[in-house]
């Protein structure tokens, strides 16, 4: 997915993979996954997607911090 937000481009194809949370299992549609992305520059970001009944039933974007970025993984 690509998504430019705020004049930058996120990129998860050419981003790589920090950490990834799952919850549910393949086919449920309340199952969703969180993936946290840095970008060649630096530059942090969250995509989502999960299941028509999930927190997120259509796929996102969502930039975050370097400074947040700690928090969202002991939260996980």
């Amino acid at each position: 997915m690509r998504k430019e937000i705020g004049g930058v481009l996120y990129d998860t194809a050419s981003s790589t993979i920090e950490k990834k949370f799952t919850s549910g299992v393949p086919g449920d549609p309340r199952g969703y996954e969180e993936t946290l992305y840095v970008t060649a520059d630096g530059k942090y970001f969250i995509y989502t997607y999960g299941g028509a009944e999930s927190k997120y039933p259509t796929e996102n974007i969502t930039p975050i911090t370097r400074e947040n970025v700690k928090a969202w993984i002991l939260s996980r």
